[in-house]
């Protein structure tokens, strides 16, 4: 987490009470700001060590955890076995009784997965920090999302579509109170809340959902506002060819060409640019020539022979700059 998202993070929980009644299994450890209070006293909060298994994750999670793999969790899980121990406490909530796990997680899904991977592969001396909290759900929201935004490994999309149910659930709808309380601008939100109502072909186009970026969104707005019927009709058999590639049926088409085909579909394919060649025969190398506005290229085999290049250099320049 960045300086500023991890103040945020703080300023979010300064205000919110620790829950009520603690184990006695509980330990006690230093806030995770280690700041200190108006008294000047070192702040500390009573955390948790838990078998993973009474902790859930919340529906409202914005990673996809099943998404969750041993190799895009390697770094954290070779981290916990280093240190010994879980360094920093996911943060949860209690569930009412009689539904299965006790807790909650807000944030703390990769740890919760590494601590799971780790105790079902020969550690099971591991056991998941967590810092149990009274949370109503936008403050849940609010937390899940300002430890998350600097995450690489949670995607884009992931990212837009939690901040799409948010706004409604949360907000009524209104993006400029939603920004207000993420503090973000709203265009940068818009963006995000664009790239959230993509069609659904056109996300199924894309390899992976996680390589679905919000700049994407911003390549896609003028194609679909120009030429939607076309673009979904292309981003329909582009999806048709990803779907085969997961099944393991051949390879995935790479993003660049995703979007260079959906802008084909759009556009039209742009000719290319005539060339004249000077110079060229049979048996002679020559300069070919491309226009574009103002701008002329000029191109030739690094082993054309000097007397065949002044003769092609000759012929170009007495073609464009006779006077």
């Amino acid at each position: 987490m960045s300086k500023r998202h991890d103040a945020i993070f703080n300023d979010v929980l300064k205000d919110i009470p620790e829950a009520a009644a603690p184990e006695k299994s509980g330990t006690r450890f230093l806030k995770r700001s280690n700041a200190l209070s108006e008294s000047g006293e070192r702040e500390e909060k009573l955390l948790r060590w838990v078998e993973p298994e009474r902790c859930a994750m919340w529906s409202r999670h914005n990673r996809a955890y099943d998404l969750l793999t041993e190799d895009n969790c390697r770094d954290l899980i070779d981290s916990i076995k280093a240190q010994g121990q879980q360094e920093f406490p996911a943060i949860v909530r209690r569930l009412p009784a009689g539904q299965g796990a006790e807790y909650e997680v807000i944030c703390g899904a990769r740890r919760h997965f590494a601590i799971t991977w780790l105790r079902a592969n020969n550690y099971p001396q591991f056991r998941y920090l967590i810092e149990v909290r009274d949370l109503s759900d936008e403050e849940a929201f609010r937390l899940a999302d300002i430890e998350n935004r600097d995450r690489a490994d949670l995607s884009d999309y992931e990212r837009a579509r939690d901040y799409q149910q948010a706004l409604e659930l949360y907000y009524g709808g209104k993006q400029k109170a939603m920004a207000a309380r993420l503090e973000v601008s709203e265009a940068w939100l818009s963006r995000y809340l664009y790239l959230a109502r993509l069609p659904a072909p056109v996300v199924q186009a894309w390899p992976r959902i996680t390589d679905l970026k919000e700049l994407h969104a911003r390549s896609l707005r003028p194609l679909l506002n120009d030429a939607e019927d076309k673009v979904l009709a292309e981003a329909d058999a582009i999806a048709a060819g990803q779907a085969s590639a997961r099944s393991g049926q051949g390879d995935f088409i790479p993003v660049p060409k995703v979007l260079a085909r959906l802008k084909a579909a759009a556009y039209g394919v742009r000719p290319a640019p005539a060339r004249t060649l000077f110079g060229g025969g049979a048996k002679r190398a020559g300069v070919a020539m491309q226009r574009k506005g103002d701008k002329i290229r000029l191109e030739f085999s690094s082993n054309i022979p000097v007397a065949d290049l002044r003769k092609a250099l000759d012929a170009f320049i007495a073609q464009e700059f006779a006077e």
